[in-house]
């Protein structure tokens, strides 16, 4: 059953509240957030990510957490951030191009962390989740929420449409990505108790995002750990893509033929590459070029951007009958990938440390990965484009007690960080 409880929360003014909001820390690179800070001095992120306003230190200097301390401590005397003189539950909506997903602010027991109550599907990495309880010991507060979803319920769903259809919001303001995020505030007593039992009636939560920052709040001994309860029927999750540098000494004859073994290959439909060396005198035996992206649109398949110097085209790859595995985890389309094809061809051993490999969530689309591919330092260069993990892939996995491969899951829209911050 799902301990989740009300609690006493830092707010931001609601006036200020736009200024504020962030996107996640681990989003954006370092120089990325340094930009993001330059233009938005109030944004959250030169807390969340304070090393980004000392470039001269390593990124997980101690200097960098007590900096954090220093700005959410100056925030709150200039009084960006107001603290609630009541524990209450806030209601989270965020809309998309009409599209809404409204989650339950709240705090979980770590103790349903600890038991399988809240089940993860990734492993964790010992420095983010370093920097991320560093992070939580030195500002003494909760600043990420850990975005977590369950099977929908009825009566949630009823509270939560009852409280929106009942009062104003408390903050309301649109990102400059299009989205809006809105936040009411439940503090009646009555309703508060319904969500309370509501969830308790929850056999168990899943972690949709947030694993390092769900373990670093049971690491650093907290009983609770801030977080937003999404029902499941409203969540999207987008395509996680894989960018790799190199094609590990080969020439493109040669992987394509290699990548053939396990997969059928065929070139993107749409117009020949024009005036690049292979469409015009193709390798004997390799596919034609082409310049037209390909967006998986079922399990099995993959597109492929392929740069090798001044050449460069898409194909589409599908795996070949016989060679998915009837696992949850192996079975999964970014395993397939790197089982078959990142593994055993371009010599990706350990896809979360390979600096070789990088990350591109699709919501970017497909023509970042070509400039993501076209940017890199070398004369070669390869992105995949996946066909999106499912929640029911995501569950199933969870289920059984293992984990998905890393940067398999990629949700849109992202809650936004310095909305709610939990005080130790």
């Amino acid at each position: 059953m799902a301990d989740v409880q009300a609690f006493s929360c830092w707010l931001p003014d609601p006036t200020l509240a736009a200024e504020v909001a962030a996107l996640p820390y681990d989003v954006f690179s370092r120089t990325e957030a340094a930009a993001e800070i330059a233009a938005h001095p109030r944004s959250f992120l030169r807390i969340d990510k304070s090393c980004a306003l000392l470039p001269a230190c390593d990124e997980y200097d101690p200097q960098v957490y007590t900096l954090a301390a220093e700005l959410l401590a100056a925030d709150e005397r200039a009084g960006i951030y107001q603290r609630e003189s009541m524990p209450n539950y806030y209601l989270y909506r965020l809309e998309q191009n009409g599209v809404c997903q409204t989650g339950v602010v709240t705090t979980v027991a770590t103790d349903d962390y600890r038991s399988g109550v809240v089940r993860r599907h990734e492993n964790t990495r010992a420095l983010k989740r370093s920097d991320r309880i560093h992070h939580i010991e030195a500002l003494q507060a909760q600043t990420g929420p850990v975005f977590l979803t369950y099977h929908s319920q009825d009566n949630i769903n009823r509270l939560m449409d009852e409280q929106i259809r009942d009062a104003e919001p408390l903050i309301d303001f649109i990102a400059p990505d299009g989205v809006r995020h809105s936040i009411w505030r439940v503090d009646d007593l009555a309703r508060q108790q319904a969500l309370t039992t509501a969830f308790a009636a929850v056999h168990t939560l899943y972690i949709a995002d947030g694993h390092h920052r769900a373990a670093a709040a049971a690491a650093v001994g907290s009983t609770r750990f801030l977080a937003i309860l999404f029902p499941s029927h409203q969540l999207h999750i987008y395509d996680y893509n894989r960018v790799i540098e190199g094609l590990n000494g080969l020439n493109r004859e040669d992987l394509l033929a290699r990548i053939g073994q396990d997969f059928e290959v065929t070139p993107a439909v749409g117009t020949p590459a024009a005036g690049t060396p292979a469409a015009s005198t193709p390798a004997a035996g390799t596919p034609a070029a082409s310049t037209q992206p390909f967006r998986p649109t079922q399990r099995g398949e993959f597109g492929l951007y392929l740069r090798d110097g001044a050449w460069s085209s898409w194909y589409v790859l599908r795996v070949r009958e016989g060679r998915r595995p009837d696992d949850a985890v192996s079975g999964l389309d970014v395993s397939i990938l790197h089982d078959l094809l990142l593994g055993p061809q371009l010599k990706i051993t350990d896809p979360r440390s390979d600096p070789r490999i990088s990350y591109v969530g699709g919501v970017f689309g497909l023509e970042e990965l070509e400039r993501r591919v076209d940017a890199l330092p070398g004369e070669q260069g390869a992105a995949f484009a996946l066909y999106p993990c499912t929640l029911d892939e995501l569950f199933a996995v969870a289920d059984s007690g293992r984990l998905m491969p890393p940067k398999s899951t990629w949700f849109e829209p992202k809650p936004r960080s310095g909305l709610f911050i939990y005080p130790l």
